[in-house]
């Protein structure tokens, strides 16, 4: 007796969506707009597209490339709070061996921002850095084998310095939001060993470990 082949199982974003599964979903992208992420027309848009989604890839689509939405399981996108971090007309640094979140969120009015990701404990493949700056500076210098995409950042009046640029590097920073009047200058820490020494360029020397 031949027994029948088990069927293959769904691919769980085929699965169709329910009304609260788009209602939630608007519901993300009406946060998007106060945040700064989106405009009106993009809304408008992706609200229109949530609504007439039938499956979940369909519905997770207008999430991608929002920071604070992850898709901790395949069954329906979750917002998780991000991390915001605030310099006004003052100067915030984190360095170190410091714990990076998955999303960030940097308000930056007229004040310096400087994130030091080159010795940070990055537990994620790709971390989101959401800007809302207005007359300040933010500085980045990622990890060595780092990559950066910046160009989802909407500049007025402002300037972005990327040294980085994308490629395939992990971990994988994506910064989006906002640069009014400001500054982004984003580099990679490099290093050389001189005998038992390890030069950091920006410069640190540390004892290189055998």
């Amino acid at each position: 007796m031949n027994v029948p082949p088990a069927p293959e199982p769904i691919d769980p974003r085929e699965l169709r969506v329910s009304d609260s599964e788009r209602a939630h979903v608007v519901d993300v992208l009406q946060k998007a707009i106060g945040h700064g992420m989106l405009s009106l027309d993009e809304f408008a848009e992706r609200t229109d597209t949530a609504l007439a989604a039938k499956t979940r890839a369909e519905l997770n689509a207008v999430l991608i490339d929002l920071p604070g939405v992850t898709h901790r399981d395949p069954d329906s996108p979750v917002r998780e709070k991000p991390v915001e971090l605030r310099a006004n007309m003052s100067t915030l640094r984190r360095h170190g061996p410091w714990t990076v979140p998955r999303e960030l969120i940097v308000h930056n009015r007229l004040g310096s921002t400087e994130l030091d990701f080159s010795e940070a404990r990055i537990a994620y493949d790709e971390v989101r850095i959401a800007l809302n700056v207005s007359g300040g500076s933010v500085k980045l210098l990622l990890p060595e084998r780092a990559s950066v995409v910046t160009d989802q950042v909407r500049v007025t009046a402002g300037s972005i310095k990327d040294k980085v640029g994308a490629g395939g590097g992990t971990p994988r920073f994506v910064v989006t939001g906002t640069l009014t009047a400001g500054s982004l200058h984003v580099r990679r820490a490099s290093y050389v060993r001189i005998g038992s020494l390890l030069i950091r360029s920006p410069w640190k020397i540390s004892r290189a470990s055998d």
